[in-house]
């Protein structure tokens, strides 16, 4: 597509058509004979689009899946294959769809469930690459991969932060795991590493990072113009594609489509909005309307939370020690200590204005739930704004149940109005 055609397509089609270009860009890499990385989420892709390694991000691969509704059929793989349902429904979805995929490989057949599925189809990796700066579970899942594959496996060891800020010698113990994961690339690749764009790729990170944050910041403004929900949407391209250029033209159109929308008097509820919140936690894919829905129907509108925020990963991209991204890597706040994600949650709700905060108890996220009742009563204690929390989970519809999820969403819309009510009577 010419760039001509590009610089007139609106956001919304430039996010479709980069998700599509990406899955063709890893079709045609393993058909060329190019190598194919399967990584997580908040690992640095960095150093493999540095050596024109196609990337694929099989939680972003998963949370689609969810999100067309065909989860169920890869989690009844993982399930026959032994993985229990306490473990990440990501990774349950995504080694279901790698045992399809693996299947078809070696029968030269495709199985039902994987010629049914609403997935983009992506192919199997040469290597995966994974980091814990976000929870231990993707260690073993990538692990896992590597062996059930035969493939390399990287890790990048991100240690948990106990205290703020970031000492030193972890930046410099993270950096030296960026340096070996340089070294093992240029064994799997057998050829010297590029460090010259190795720069010009962390540059182009911070320009997307840069356009992303300027998306987050509308909702500061009261109304809003942004609906908290599309930053969901919007979030597959800042873990697919941040270190591309694919992103960064995308966010800054959305971006400048909500600065003209705001100008013209324009906003995301059109006049209805009546209450913010913050959403703390993972999106609920298989149920995104329905969990959008419930709170517009009540007038109240997402404007905050830490979830996309994940993707803040601002450093400075002329620093060779790396330590300035060895530090974006590890202070993702759910590698924090609880004081500081308390303090991140706390400047989040001060800047998109909330009314009160809705926690998701995720089933299979045991990190992105812990310690939610220990750090919702700290933020409560703070700044006294009402909360609610329900259960639910990222990718397996079986713990999710509407009914509770409206129930709550209600009940926190009534302890917002009246502490409302009873802020206008003073």
């Amino acid at each position: 597509m010419s760039e001509k055609a590009i610089s007139q397509m609106t956001a919304k089609e430039l996010l479709a058509y980069y998700q599509a270009k990406l899955d063709e860009e890893a079709r045609q890499a393993k058909a060329n004979g190019k190598l194919v990385c399967w990584s997580a989420s908040v690992a640095p892709p960095e150093m493999c689009v540095a050596m024109d390694i196609a990337m694929v991000y099989p939680e972003t691969h998963a949370a689609g899946i969810g999100a067309r509704k065909g989860s169920l059929d890869m989690l009844e793989v993982a399930d026959r294959d032994g993985y229990s349902v306490d473990c990440c429904s990501y990774g349950r979805v995504n080694m279901g769809y790698m045992k399809l995929l693996k299947e078809e490989a070696v029968t030269g057949k495709t199985p039902e469930a994987l010629a049914n599925s609403p997935a983009a189809r992506v192919p199997l990796p040469d290597l995966v690459i994974t980091c814990n700066n976000i929870c231990n579970t993707l260690l073993k899942w990538y692990e896992n991969l590597a062996a059930e594959l035969n493939i390399p496996c990287i890790v990048i060891d991100v240690p948990y932060n106990h205290t703020m800020p970031v000492p030193e010698y972890s930046k410099e113990y993270i950096a030296d795991q960026f340096r070996n994961a340089i070294s093992q690339l240029e064994v799997i690749c057998g050829r010297p590493f590029d460090y010259q764009k190795f720069h010009e790729v962390r540059q182009q990170t911070q320009r997307s990072i840069a356009q992303w944050n300027r998306i987050a910041s509308m909702s500061r403004f009261k109304p809003s113009p942004l609906n908290g929900f599309d930053l969901f949407n919007y979030m597959a391209l800042v873990v697919c594609a941040r270190s591309r250029d694919y992103a960064e033209i995308t966010f800054r159109k959305f971006a400048d489509e909500l600065e003209e929308k705001y100008k013209k008097g324009e906003y995301a509820f059109k006049g209805a909005e009546q209450d913010r919140i913050t959403w703390e936690g993972i999106a609920v894919w298989p149920y995104l309307g329905h969990t959008f829905k419930s709170l517009k129907n009540m007038g109240t509108i997402m404007t905050g939370s830490a979830y996309p925020n994940m993707w803040d990963l601002t450093y400075d991209a002329e620093d060779e020690s790396l330590h300035s991204m060895a530090e974006a890597y590890t202070r993702t706040y759910i590698n924090t200590c609880l004081e500081n994600k308390v303090n991140v949650l706390l400047g989040i709700m001060e800047k998109s204005q909330s009314d009160g905060v809705l926690y998701h108890l995720n089933r299979s996220c045991k990190l992105m739930s812990f310690l939610n009742v220990e750090t919702a009563e700290l933020i409560y204690e703070k700044n006294g704004l009402p909360y609610a929390s329900f259960d639910g989970d990222q990718t397996d519809p079986q713990n999710f149940a509407p009914a509770q999820y409206d129930t709550r969403v209600q009940t926190l819309g009534e302890m917002m109005k009246k502490r409302s009510s009873a802020a206008d009577a003073e």
